[in-house]
């Protein structure tokens, strides 16, 4: 048991001295970063989108094709 709250605070430890130093060395303002990251967020979800209505339009073409007139039996 004490083997295991010696990891669990040595993690805590870890994360904390990790999370400093990024905000220390961060290149960027939090407004600044939160706005880039906004901005590709926007961009990846633009993507995502135009991937989605081009698959979609694809797959109801595809469709329409299936159900399309039947040959006579």
């Amino acid at each position: 048991m004490r083997r295991l709250m010696m990891l669990l605070a040595g993690s805590m430890c870890g994360a904390l001295v990790g999370a400093v130093t990024a905000l220390l060395l961060a290149p960027n303002s939090g407004r600044e970063l939160q706005l880039q990251m906004r901005t590709r967020f926007d961009a990846l979800r633009e993507d995502v989108r135009e991937a989605y209505d081009a698959r979609r339009a694809q797959l109801e073409a595809e469709l329409k094709e299936l159900r399309g007139p039947r040959p006579p039996a």
